[in-house]
């Protein structure tokens, strides 16, 4: 919304696009995210009966905790795969086509446990199944987010849809609890089965705008290993998946032991592992709305040290803690500084990734997330079993310690709003020779004249350029000094067709301006430089006789390559 229409409304502008609200006046915004939070519900209310169905059927701990392990290890072993579906496709359908799965997979473990025929494996095969619906709705309905609301109001919305969840959290487990102690695990699972029929219904009747696709779509294993490109070449990235994975690993701890502390260390029943869920879900609600003043008042590497040390205590006090009135507070500063964490993450992928890309650093960023948590499941499970659930919580609490140490060596961006929107300089060039857009490889030189004085200006530069060219999608960047002309360079790269070529051009980002515009300053010859663009042709052995004929590179267009 812009200034005016806020000021219209009586609202100052800094107020407005301070408030936590601000996305809920989107219409489609505002009918998934209630959608979602009947669908929350339903998740959590399904979890309670399936982590406390397995302490009824299965004897190890460990396989308690991999309850938890089987919903999140499908999102590290899918979501780069469904980031590429979601960011070549039409992402509405793919959020269908996930919900609709995972309400059939939803009916067919409640006729399961209806007809009594679960054991621990097909309970596991089960959330495991679900999982996946997971892992294929999650990039498609987070990068669908930008498509909803405006760039700037991004943040806002991700963390309202972590206090979607987690108001279902405060309110679902107990709920779930309650149900699961009068009427069995089968009731959560039917109660389950119907949350996803909002959702659909709403998806359903949603019409967004359509986007023209000049260039074809890329093959799936291009567009994935485009994305884990992108993601290797942007440090901002980088840091918060490596942090997702620390916090991942350390923070799940509360969640997937929780069954075993309400029953072992609380001496709880199903309803008290249901107020214990629902106290983790309230401590998250008051994060999130806590979110934006303390992104204000601190920054965002002091703000993720902080929800680090913070868990890193509350899980402390519930390994050592036999009463639920303690437990219960630790809890919920476990749950604040979870969704404070995690969607802070979430905003900081989600504002440093263009949208041609951002499905896929979201799923990159969630496989980090959930690899983390589907590890730390396994190991504190595997803990519990050799030492203790409270030994687990102890050693998962230095575990978050050292996660917030990684941050002196590897600290997050700012969160803020960079503008991603392509640059739309770069005109594709008229050629001399026919060619398809599988042609190739094709080879770009450009022609550098730098004084003596400014190489080091230059050459820093460069390296910035070598990145962006390589994130981009441009393999063998090299840049080369003529023997004969000390002020003459060359910046050489290719790209493997001329579609690519294309590609790779037009993902250049009005963020990425600067260093263009840094190098041209320091050109001191023609305006635009020289530019070739050459495809790689073989030579062939001609029949004696017969003339070799020659074919010539294009003229030299356009500025930037």
């Amino acid at each position: 919304m812009a200034d005016a229409e806020l000021a219209s409304e009586g609202v100052a502008p800094d107020a407005g696009r301070n408030s936590p609200f601000l996305p809920l006046r989107q219409p489609i915004f505002r009918a998934v995210w209630f959608a979602s939070l009947a669908s929350n519900f339903g998740g959590l209310v399904q979890m309670v009966g399936a982590s406390w169905m397995m302490t009824s059927i299965a004897d190890s701990p460990d396989m308690v905790a991999l309850v938890q392990a089987s919903t999140t290890l499908p999102v590290m072993l899918f979501s780069l795969a469904a980031g590429a579906i979601s960011d070549n496709y039409d992402r509405r359908r793919i959020m269908l086509t996930a919900q609709g799965f995972m309400l059939a997979v939803s009916i067919l473990l409640a006729l399961s446990a209806w007809l009594d025929v679960m054991t621990p494996w097909l309970l596991l095969g089960f959330t495991f199944l679900i999982g996946c619906g997971t892992a294929l709705n999650n990039p498609a309905w987070q990068s669908s987010v930008g498509d909803m609301v405006p760039r700037r109001d991004v943040p806002a919305a991700v963390t309202l849809n972590s206090v979607a969840f987690n108001i279902a959290r405060s309110v679902g487990p107990a709920i779930g609890g309650a149900i699961v102690a009068a009427a069995g695990a089968v009731a959560a699972f039917v109660i389950n089965a119907f949350s996803y029929i909002a959702l659909i219904t709403v998806l359903a009747r949603w019409q967004p705008p359509r986007v023209e696709r000049v260039l074809p779509r890329e093959t799936l294993l291009i567009a994935m290993g485009a994305g884990v490109r992108y993601i290797a070449m942007s440090p901002n990235i980088r840091s918060v998946i490596l942090r997702s994975f620390a916090f991942g690993f350390g923070g799940i701890v509360a969640l997937a032991l929780l069954p075993l502390i309400a029953r072992d260390l609380v001496k709880g029943g199903p309803l008290v592992f249901g107020v214990m869920l629902g106290a983790f879900g309230a401590g998250a609600v008051v994060g999130a709305f806590m979110s934006a003043r303390l992104r204000r008042m601190l920054t965002t590497e002091s703000l993720v040290r902080a929800t680090f040390a913070a868990y890193a205590t509350a899980a402390a006090i519930i390994g050592v803690s036999t009463t639920m009135w303690l437990t219960m507070p630790a809890l919920a500063v476990a749950g604040a500084c979870w969704v404070l964490t995690l969607s802070t993450f979430n905003a900081t992928v989600q504002l440093s990734a263009p949208r041609w890309v951002v499905g896929r650093a979201l799923a990159i960023y969630q496989m980090a997330a959930f690899g983390g948590m589907a590890a730390g499941s396994w190991a504190w499970g595997y803990a519990t079993l050799h030492l203790g659930a409270e030994q687990a919580l102890l050693l998962s609490a230095f575990a978050l310690l050292m996660g917030a140490a990684i941050g002196l060596r590897y600290q997050l961006p700012p969160l803020e709003a960079l503008n991603l929107d392509p640059l739309s300089r770069w005109r594709e060039p008229k050629v001399a020779v026919d060619i398809e857009p599988r042609s190739g490889p094709v080879i770009v030189t450009i022609e550098w004249l730098i004084r003596e004085e400014d190489v080091v200006e230059f050459l820093k530069a460069m390296a910035e350029r070598r990145r962006i060219r390589r994130r981009d999608g441009a393999r063998h960047w090299t840049l080369l000094r003529d023997l004969t002309d000390a002020e003459l360079w060359v910046e050489r790269y290719d790209s493997p067709t001329w579609v690519e070529y294309v590609r790779q051009a037009q993902r250049v980002t009005q963020a990425d301006a600067d260093i263009g515009d840094r190098v041209r300053a320091l050109h001191k010859g023609p305006n635009p430089p020289v530019v070739h663009r050459m495809i790689e042709r073989e030579t062939a052995t001609l029949p004696r006789g017969l003339p070799m004929q020659h074919q010539h590179p294009p003229e030299p267009t356009g500025h930037n390559g």
